[in-house]
């Protein structure tokens, strides 16, 4: 319980420095402008598309603490062995960084009317995105190979359950981008693309905090974390 605690308000807290960024606590009555500069062609100051992914991310990130819970409570238990990390995991982690300070970047372009910068950027991180799937599946056939199979231990089987369910929802992310792409190609209206990279950074963001909250509760750090974070709260 204490570690689904500690797991929710860290996502707490990154829910809420990314609201702070996205004028839902303004106050346009005190701004002086244009209404249509503070209220946004849509009349709401965040879009409805961001409130949405921000409640779908916020129920991912419940699944996954779930997940961290019961990994936690079942390695406890005396017939838990748990597997070696494969090298391929640090270069997996590198490319996701790499593939979403791509969508930053193009987020960024977007705002500026740089088209070009943007295809760059989606294209980077689409390939990077990949490459981490790609990377995920040689973790996997190492593994399997060395004999670590799904059902030979419980901490193989939460290993492909968790690793697996990141890179399903990699994957789902890779079919909205793959969307987003193809509108910065065939000259999709400004605005509208620009809204639509915003949503793929804030995706790919979220799924990399994710991934390293994973990678350190596979590597062994975040029970040492969850100590600090317990000391911290008591």
């Amino acid at each position: 319980m204490s570690v689904i605690l500690v797991f929710l308000l860290v996502i707490v807290g990154f829910a809420g420095w990314w609201l702070s960024h996205q004028r839902l606590m303004a106050k346009p009555w005190l701004e002086q402008g244009v209404i249509g500069d503070i209220i946004g062609p849509e009349g709401s100051a965040l879009p409805t598309a961001k409130i949405g992914l921000g409640v779908f991310l916020a129920v991912v990130g419940c699944l996954f603490a779930l997940f961290t819970s019961a990994y936690f409570m079942r390695m406890a238990l005396s017939d838990w062995q748990a597997l070696p990390l494969p090298r391929v995991l640090w270069f997996n982690t590198s490319v996701l960084v790499l593939s979403s300070i791509a969508l930053q970047c193009a987020s960024v372009a977007a705002r500026r009317g740089q088209v070009d910068t943007v295809r760059l950027g989606l294209v980077t991180a689409g390939l990077t995105a990949l490459a981490f799937l790609i990377g995920q599946l040689v973790a996997w056939r190492e593994l399997t190979t060395d004999g670590y199979l799904l059902t030979a231990n419980p901490a193989n089987s939460f290993f492909y359950l968790i690793t697996g369910m990141h890179g399903l929802h990699i994957l789902g992310g890779l079919v909205a981008l793959s969307r987003t792409t193809a509108g910065a190609w065939t000259g999709a209206p400004p605005e509208r693309l620009r809204l639509s990279v915003e949503l793929c950074a804030m995706y790919w963001h979220f799924l990399l905090f994710v991934w390293l909250a994973i990678f350190a509760l596979l590597a062994g750090w975040a029970a040492t974390f969850i100590e600090i974070c317990l000391q911290l709260l008591t």
